[in-house]
């Protein structure tokens, strides 16, 4: 049963809504990680199955036959390439002989889009073995930038960059994760692989609450650069034998936990984009059916933010005409909605220029409702949500 809480009521509605999330926002797609052991499950179930992610390092040898059916995949099933060893985000340039080796692999497939790790891999001359950590600091998204403009140059292709899980803070980091993320898409002009269990996992390593932290993350990452989205599961470890300490191992071998399908959602909620969404697995693999169920699962989750996102902005269906002049009724409509509906603000909140470019205001309207201050936002949001109950609260 896939999820770490998901009962039988759940399963049936997943299975049940399957067809209507498909036809509610068509665009929104759901994959799965190819590997060998799952190659005849997707085969037998492309219905299913809206794209795959190849891991593009089991390839850069291959021959130019064995590309080219891989290339023949692509013609049946639309094909990302996902590097795992560049090292995007290293001090040192990138090795040319590896982007030189996902450069043919790309040629010959012509997969519709290739994507790397925000990390270090290798450092004098020592190969870790793992995707680390770099420090989240205004050299590293100068480094990062450095990179991906090298691996254009030479792939012709500008990858998807993707966010890692770490088991250890960074150190000499200046920055939190959600800032440096969207420093490094913006300096890059990168769009986002975003694997929310990633973020889940730092989150609640380095964060704390399970229920809020990660979701506040999500809300402060530029969802507008969002290509691809990850999902996968993993398992709690122990800092030692006589230790208390834990923290959350991002290994690919277990059932995606709610909370990522509960940030799925909100990510479906808050970006108008239509979402690529892959479900990663590397191993202890289930049966197919049980994969199948995480993939109607997401369909499920990207539902119910779609219909989120069309209720809260239901109200603004009729655009109307930009308003020329001072403040306006509309803006005063949006502030009133902003202050009390959490979802709304939440849209705001994430990309404030798409957001009043969709509600028509003025210039000058649009220029302040951007500009708006955001910590006064939020205690004032607080207060009249008090109000609000203490008025509930009252007998008639």
């Amino acid at each position: 049963m896939a999820g770490d809480a998901v009962g039988d009521a759940v399963a049936e509605e997943a299975v049940e809504d399957a067809e209507a999330d498909m036809e509610i926002q068509s665009e929104d797609r759901v994959g799965l990680s190819w590997r060998t052991e799952l190659a005849a499950g997707i085969f037998a179930h492309q219905d299913q199955i809206d794209v795959v992610e190849v891991i593009a390092e089991d390839w850069f040898d291959a021959s130019r036959s064995k590309l080219s059916a891989l290339r023949t995949l692509a013609a049946q099933i639309p094909v990302q390439l996902h590097g795992t060893s560049a090292g995007l985000a290293s001090a040192a340039p990138v090795e040319e002989k590896r982007l030189a080796k996902m450069a043919r692999v790309v040629e010959m497939v012509q997969p519709e889009a290739w994507s790397e790790h925000l990390a270090f891999v290798r450092g004098g001359g020592c190969e870790i073995g793992h995707l680390a950590a770099v420090p989240r600091n205004a050299i590293t998204v100068e480094n990062t930038a450095a990179n991906v403009a090298r691996a254009l140059r030479i792939v012709g292709m500008t990858p998807m960059v993707e966010n890692i899980a770490t088991l250890i803070a960074p150190p000499a980091s200046s920055m939190v994760e959600s800032e440096w993320l969207g420093r490094v898409a913006l300096a890059a002009d990168a769009a986002l692989l975003l694997d929310l269990h990633n973020l889940f996992a730092n989150a609640m390593n380095f964060g704390g609450d399970r229920d809020s932290v990660p979701l506040s993350v999500l809300r402060q990452l530029p969802l507008n650069r969002v290509g691809t989205v990850h999902i996968a599961g993993g398992h709690w470890i122990s800092a030692g034998p006589n230790s208390s300490q834990r923290r959350l191992l991002d290994d690919h071998l277990h059932p995606v936990p709610d909370a990522v399908f509960s940030m799925l959602e909100e990510l479906a909620a808050l970006t108008p984009r239509p979402l690529t969404v892959v479900l990663e697995r590397d191993g202890a693999y289930p049966p197919m059916a049980d994969l199948l169920l995480e993939l109607q699962l997401a369909r499920s989750a990207m539902r119910r933010g779609r219909a989120r996102r069309t209720q809260t902005e239901s109200w603004f269906a009729d655009p109307g005409k930009r308003i020329s002049g001072g403040s306006s009724p509309r803006l005063e409509a949006l502030l009133a909605h902003i202050y009390v509906d959490e979802v709304l603000r939440a849209n705001f909140l994430a990309v404030p220029t798409e957001f009043e470019a969709r509600h028509f205001l003025s210039s000058a309207d649009a220029e302040a409702l951007v500009s708006l201050d955001r910590t006064g936002l939020a205690m004032a949001a607080r207060s009249f949500a008090r109000k609000r109950q203490l008025k509930k609260a009252q007998p008639l």
